[in-house]
């Protein structure tokens, strides 16, 4: 496996021109006590570069805050706290989150899922620095860095009337977009070892990426971006510990990319053969049904091929545009001699 490099700053995992642009922003965000805005798909590890920002000039405590979850009537309570009495059930006071943050910083995740309502409390406490706790008469001042992050386009919000436009620019006055793994791949190998190490760490063995696992992941788009690959890899890891790894172990959307890139793959060799190395002879296949399946496509495909190379599984191989070990699994899975 790849051997871990050292000396990554602020504790993102990858040496792509996108991700050295993250880390030389995040030492500037850390130098100041300005509000940061993160944006960017969802798993593109907006709370690690958040936790980042506070850990480059750590002071009181970093605070997640899920707007997402911030729901119903106690809202209020859950962000600035309650008075003893505020409400039925309110036995005692209670501190906020937004109070266990003073000195510190408050991570604001997904503001854009903040009511209309609690927005205008968080405009209050930006530009005061203030709060009050449900059913309390006295304002406390606080001192905190306000980072949020969101992966909605906040303009489109505030266009919509979803979104404060006061709110908005108080809070986008550092921002930072965060990119998608597609846009750099040439990180995942060491996101894989990364997480790999991770679960060798919690006592799981450890799988050995191969090549073909490799290809998969470097033709896979990612769309749940870094968080889908760690748990791509956790299943990985914990099936391999029951026994030998198998691609058919990989998450369902991985599965069902590879088996219609395969068939992509099966079909441009079908219809464009290499000149070089021969053609494939003539082939019709009576169906019961108007649509062939996958694997019956598959099947005869790579039957035609290897009928084509006279048995050459190297030279099929290289025909259908796949490599050795996929037609292997593949002959194998199909029962093909």
């Amino acid at each position: 496996m790849l051997s871990t490099p050292s000396g990554w700053a602020h504790g993102l995992v990858g040496q792509s021109p996108q991700i050295a642009s993250v880390r030389r922003l995040i030492g500037k965000a850390a130098n100041n006590r300005l509000p940061v805005m993160l944006l960017g798909e969802s798993g593109t590890g907006k709370e690690v570069v958040a936790r980042a920002i506070h850990d480059a000039n750590p002071r009181g405590q970093f605070v997640p805050i899920d707007c997402g979850s911030l729901v119903g009537t106690l809202m209020e309570s859950e962000l600035f706290g309650h008075a003893k009495g505020a409400f039925s059930g309110a036995t005692g006071s209670k501190r906020g989150l937004v109070e266990l943050a003073d000195g510190g910083t408050a991570f604001f995740d997904e503001i854009g899922d903040l009511p209309l309502d609690m927005q205008v409390k968080l405009l209050r406490l930006i530009q005061e620095r203030e709060f009050r706790a449900v059913g309390s008469l006295q304002w406390r001042k606080v001192d905190l860095r306000i980072i949020t992050a969101t992966h909605r386009n906040l303009n489109a919000e505030v266009a919509a009337g979803r979104f404060r436009l006061d709110l908005f620019y108080r809070l986008n006055v550092f921002a930072l977009r965060l990119p998608p793994l597609r846009h750099r791949k040439e990180d995942i190998p060491l996101l894989v070892e990364h997480f790999l190490n991770n679960g060798h760490a919690s006592g799981l063995r450890g799988i050995e990426p191969s090549q073909e696992l490799f290809e998969t992941f470097h033709a896979y788009d990612w769309p749940g971006n870094v968080r889908e690959l760690k748990h791509c890899i956790d299943r990985l890891n914990a099936l391999h510990s029951e026994g030998a790894l198998e691609m058919a172990d990989l998450p369902s959307p991985l599965q069902q990319f590879r088996n219609l890139s395969g068939l992509e793959r099966l079909s441009c060799a079908v219809t464009q053969p290499d000149a070089a190395a021969g053609y494939l002879p003539d082939f019709a296949m009576a169906s019961k049904s108007p649509v062939i399946s996958l694997p019956d496509s598959e099947r005869h495909t790579i039957a035609r091929a290897l009928a084509a190379t006279q048995g050459g599984r190297g030279e099929a191989a290289r025909l259908l545009g796949i490599g050795r070990t996929t037609l292997y699994r593949k002959m194998k899975q199909y029962g093909i001699e």
